[in-house]
């Protein structure tokens, strides 16, 4: 069965390595057809305390790590946080422009 991914807005980050993440959704009400928001909040596993409030974030569903938290944080304002942010660089980090190989790069 795949992982569960959820997209949502980080309400608390008061916790050590836990963020409190607000996922909302949008019904249709069975009468009245009209869409209406629910809203559901998720303890996340933010191993580097990186998250703040306000923050975009993305997470994936994960085998229990405590009582309350059975989700990872994945991606945080669309960059990767983690793991896979350490194997690929984002393209922020890369230089622009590189040395010529002349004798100006070696002054």
């Amino acid at each position: 069965m795949p992982r569960r991914v959820l997209t949502g807005r980080v309400t608390s980050d008061k916790m050590d390595k836990t963020v409190t993440v607000l996922v909302e959704r949008r019904v249709m009400h069975p009468l009245y057809k009209k869409f209406i928001r629910r809203s559901k909040k998720y303890a996340a596993h933010d191993e580097a305390n990186v998250c703040k409030i306000g923050d975009m974030v993305r997470i994936i569903e994960c085998p229990p790590i405590s009582k309350r938290k059975t989700w990872i944080l994945v991606e945080r304002n669309g960059e990767p946080v983690g793991e896979s942010a350490a194997a690929s660089p984002s393209p922020s980090t890369l230089p622009t422009s590189l040395p010529s190989g002349g004798a100006e790069a070696v002054a």
